[in-house]
């Protein structure tokens, strides 16, 4: 495993790596099946989801007007600030070498994509991302469908677990990212439903 070595996490990179490195080759190996090999890696792609924020963006804006214009705003702002704390400050601060680049463990683990992204591994964007915008939906739309808002984390959580299967990321990474996320979406869900009022259909 490569750290980098002006790190002051150098310790705790080492103490929690063969941990995270035993959980990735369970769920990248002991854990898969076919299907999961051919299913998963469209997972992470944002083309493979263009129908669902589709749906979602025609729901609010026909349903809720200036409002639901306001709430594609306000999704769009999560995944901004999502991705400028994962990939612009985490990532430029904190370098852990992904799996599939480093040699120790990509000889372990069966890779399904066709590029190994050579940015630190930690935290997972992907992760961060989905999960921020989770947390949004689920804040801003379950007065509208109730529990079933709180599918949104369980779609987050597949995205996820998805980079660990493919083996792009640690679970620590993808841990992290979530946690990351759910604060950013918390923060602009609470924002939204204070600004701009609950979304209703009655």
């Amino acid at each position: 495993m490569i750290f980098d070595p002006g790190s002051g996490l150098l310790t705790f990179w080492q103490r929690i790596q063969p941990f995270d490195t035993w959980l990735l080759t369970h769920i990248n190996q002991d854990w898969g099946s076919t299907t999961l090999d051919t299913v998963l890696p469209f997972m992470r792609e944002t083309m493979f989801w263009i129908p669902l924020y589709l749906f979602l963006i025609l729901f609010t804006t026909i349903n809720f007007k200036i409002k639901g214009l306001w709430w594609v705003l306000g999704i769009a702002l999560t995944a901004i600030i999502a991705d400028l704390i994962s990939s612009q400050l985490i990532k430029q601060t904190v370098m852990r070498v992904r799996p599939c680049q480093d040699p120790e463990v990509a000889s372990h683990i069966r890779f399904f994509i066709n590029y190994c992204p050579r940015s630190s591994s930690f935290t997972s964007s992907h992760s961060c991302s989905h999960f921020a915008q989770a947390m949004y939906f689920f804040l801003t739309l379950r007065s509208v469908w109730g529990k079933w808002a709180g599918l949104f984390f369980a779609w987050a959580f597949v995205i996820a677990y998805t980079q660990v299967y493919v083996g792009v990321h640690y679970p620590f990474d993808v841990f992290c990212g979530a946690i990351l996320g759910c604060g950013i979406g918390f923060a602009t869900g609470k924002l939204f439903n204070n600004k701009i009022g609950l979304l209703s259909l009655a």
